[in-house]
């Protein structure tokens, strides 16, 4: 048996990127930031930030994405681990480690609901409604 999965809490560092798929599909990008903070043995409080970039392949979870989340907004992922490697236009080998959310994966919007997020339902209810913004099995559609 072998398990790939991290969970992320972090502020997303962009407003997220939607890209259409060749079958017209949404696939959402964007960047999520941890920090971790400490005090040294002088009693400095020190800091360090990861970065973690984040894809969604779900179709749905995209287009929420697309409508709800901005940039400092604090999220949940649940996802995988993907390192992908191609070659770059000079040549060289090009490397990334990314988080990839799929239909088993979740991304949750985690900060307290305001005005305009009220203002923005739509299709898909209120805000109050979408707490979770993942997809269940039974939405597979395979």
């Amino acid at each position: 048996m072998s398990v790939n999965k991290i969970i992320l809490i972090g502020n997303l560092g962009q407003d997220p990127e939607i890209r259409l798929m060749p079958d017209g599909s949404k696939v959402a990008n964007f960047s999520v930031a941890t920090s971790e903070r400490w005090k040294d043995k002088n009693g400095e409080v020190k800091s360090v930030t990861e970065w973690h970039r984040v894809v969604v392949f779900n179709p749905k979870l995209a287009s929420i994405i697309e409508r709800y989340f901005k940039k400092g907004k604090k999220v949940f992922v649940e996802g995988g681990i993907r390192t992908r490697k191609w070659i770059d236009k000079e040549g060289r080998e090009q490397k990334t480690v990314e988080v990839v959310v799929r239909y088993q994966g979740t991304v949750t919007m985690l900060d307290n609901k305001n005005e305009e997020d009220r203002d923005l339902a739509g299709p898909f209810g209120s805000m109050e409604e979408h707490d979770c913004l993942s997809v269940e099995e039974d939405e597979v559609p395979f």
